[in-house]
């Protein structure tokens, strides 16, 4: 499969549980992390009935989904504008290394670009995750140069 075949489209509720069950499928496979179902599921179902939370992009062949990503919006005082930031990126592995990705990546970029009220987009990504790290290089991503600090609440 190339491509050309998929279709991006928003997410709608429908599509809440699948989006659950990658989420919980990509911590495991990336951080080694047990997330709770029900939590994650009604995290998704949350961010779909809330626009102000951001919204999922899915990318779907034969109306199966084959990928997705989150957005989530942060305003920046420094530019007048959104920054968006790319999370819960997940394409299963039977599709990997089909520009599944990448057709999710260019069609937020191009949206937003159409927008006008965004600087830029963002994401972060695992310190040690080479291969993420060269997939978005790849697309014309740089490193900024922040390092993230957080406390857990």
């Amino acid at each position: 499969m190339n491509h050309m075949n998929i279709e991006i489209r928003k997410a709608g509720i429908k599509d809440a549980e699948t989006l659950a069950r990658f989420n919980v499928l990509m911590a495991k496979e990336t951080e080694n992390k047990d997330l709770d179902y029900e939590t994650v599921f009604q995290g998704v179902k949350a961010i779909m009935k809330d626009a102000h939370k951001g919204f999922y992009l899915v990318a779907e062949n034969k109306h199966e989904i084959v990928g997705q990503l989150m957005v989530t919006p942060e305003w920046s005082d420094w530019r007048n504008k959104n920054f968006l930031w790319i999370q819960s990126v997940y394409v299963p592995e039977a599709h990997r290394k089909q520009g599944i990705f990448s057709a999710l990546y260019h069609h937020l970029k191009e949206s937003a670009y159409l927008k006008k009220n965004v600087a830029g987009l963002r994401l972060y990504v695992e310190a040690h995750n080479q291969v993420a790290k060269t997939t978005y290089e790849d697309l014309g991503m740089t490193d900024p140069g922040y390092q993230m600090y957080e406390i857990l609440l």
